[in-house]
């Protein structure tokens, strides 16, 4: 069992004792750390927090424990029940509040859950930031209100399509368009909230939806990472429905996975790639993706004559490249879009329209389109952290093997070879080492990162 404490909030397993893992204790010292936070950086008498959850098991327990300590601490508490992480980020700045917590572990399995904090922007907060609430969460350095002063609770169920109105009004989705297109597409929602709003979504936009694993029951199916190797049941189920594609959420819906029409996978990282080719044939302008993502997004931008740069892993990190880069469209190569003309934060919704947007205009199949765009192959793998291993200290040693290849150290290591690359990193979320690598066939790209893996057992031997 675990408890991850981190600038981006606080994530574990559900069970357990107190500092151990994410038990209610846990969850009520960070809710209260946040709000004590909140409290001196807003410098307002009275202050309101919007509050959602996915539907994972564990997350009315902990909705019900956050919202009750904010309350205690005289804030008062919008809660949005069950929503996604973009429908909390976008509801924050329009009911004008102050901050915002989304309870969600995203991909992870069931066990887990997290408080995901926001800024008064719907903005996930920064590492200062972070940093200082995990100072009062360890010092307990909060103080409740009395009982006349006590924050109270509204309940707006509402938010998903508020969302989704929000997505329909974007200027580069034309509902009509997408409409006349007549599309057919298979939702795998694993059973939390994304079978909530993504086929609401397509309904609004004239799409005939097959419901797969959409009802909100936290029971996911099947792992819920949107990987290959999780998703047989949907790839079967385009095929044999001759449905246009597939969409796959996780369980906060803030990562799109797409499934061509021949039961293949998309490609996690070219959901991305997709949307900027159609944004920017739309809107010249540059664009932002992290380290770990595919070199298909800067041959995109620049065949649109943009501007391509990377940023450090965590979405935090991108936001504040493309706010630096005046980026009009960037995101993670996980499936996560970032389309800062709907807010900054990732949002299958918006992807999920920019994507219709771009087939109906192009024409052709789904297949075909990813067949159009340079192919690149990754390969995910991870080593498993064990203790008194230096992490730092092998990174310092593949990066000084590696001096005279082009290198980027602004987030583990990067190492960029003339037809390929590997980036190693230690995960923020997991005790693992994570390393990535890209190359023209996933023959090559596996083979690299099985050679880096090598590279790596070595150094930990001497």
């Amino acid at each position: 069992m675990t408890l991850i404490k981190s600038i981006s909030g606080i994530r574990g397993t559900i069970g357990g004792k107190p500092g151990d893992n994410l038990t209610p204790i846990d969850a009520v010292k960070f809710a209260a750390a946040y709000g004590s936070w909140l409290k001196t950086y807003s410098q307002k008498e009275k202050l309101t927090v919007v509050i959602g959850r996915d539907a994972r098991l564990s997350g009315e327990m902990i909705q019900n424990l956050v919202v009750a300590t904010l309350v205690g601490l005289g804030i008062d508490v919008i809660d949005l029940d069950l929503s996604t992480t973009p429908t909390v980020e976008i509801a924050v700045p329009l009911e004008k509040a102050d901050g915002g917590i989304i309870l969600t572990a995203s991909h992870n399995p069931k066990q887990w859950n997290a408080l995901k904090l926001l800024n008064e922007k719907g903005e996930f907060l920064d590492a200062a930031q972070g940093a200082k609430i995990l100072e009062i969460a360890e010092n307990e350095d909060f103080v409740f209100s009395e009982v006349d002063d006590l924050g109270t609770i509204t309940r707006n169920d509402a938010y998903i399509d508020i969302h989704i109105d929000e997505v329909l009004n974007l200027s580069l989705v034309d509902v009509d368009v997408i409409k006349q297109a007549k599309f057919k597409v298979v939702v795998d929602g694993v059973n939390s909230t994304g079978g909530i709003a993504i086929p609401r979504l397509l309904e609004a936009l004239g799409v005939e939806v097959i419901e797969l694993y959409c009802e909100p029951t936290g029971h996911f199916p099947h792992n819920p990472e949107p990987l290959k190797q999780h998703l047989g049941d949907i790839c079967e189920l385009v095929v044999k429905e001759k449905a246009d594609f597939g969409i796959v959420v996780d369980p906060d819906v803030d990562r799109l996975a797409f499934i061509s029409n021949d039961g293949e996978m998309f490609g996690e990282e070219y959901t991305l790639v997709a949307c900027a080719d159609y944004v920017l044939g739309k809107t010249s302008g540059n664009t932002v993706s992290n380290l770990s993502s595919s070199r298909a997004l800067r041959d995109i931008t620049e065949k649109h004559g943009g501007t391509y740069e990377a940023a450090a892993v965590g979405e935090v990190n991108v936001v504040t490249k493309m706010k630096a880069t005046n980026a009009i469209i960037g995101g993670e190569g996980n499936g996560g879009i970032i389309y800062p003309e709907s807010h900054y934060g990732r949002d299958s919704l918006v992807g999920t329209a920019l994507f219709l947007m771009l087939m109906a205009e192009r024409g052709g199949s789904v297949a075909q389109l990813r067949a159009s765009y340079p192919s690149y192959f990754m390969s995910k793998k991870k080593i498993e952290l064990t203790p008194g291993l230096d992490v730092d200290g092998i990174l310092k040693a593949m990066a000084k093997k590696y001096e005279d290849e082009e290198l980027s150290t602004i987030d583990g290591v990067k190492i960029d070879f003339t037809e390929n690359w590997v980036h190693l990193r230690k995960s923020n979320t997991e005790p693992i080492i994570r390393i990535y690598t890209e190359a023209q066939s996933q023959r090559e790209a596996d083979a690299l990162a099985d050679r880096i893996i090598e590279e790596i057992e070595e150094i930990v031997k001497e």
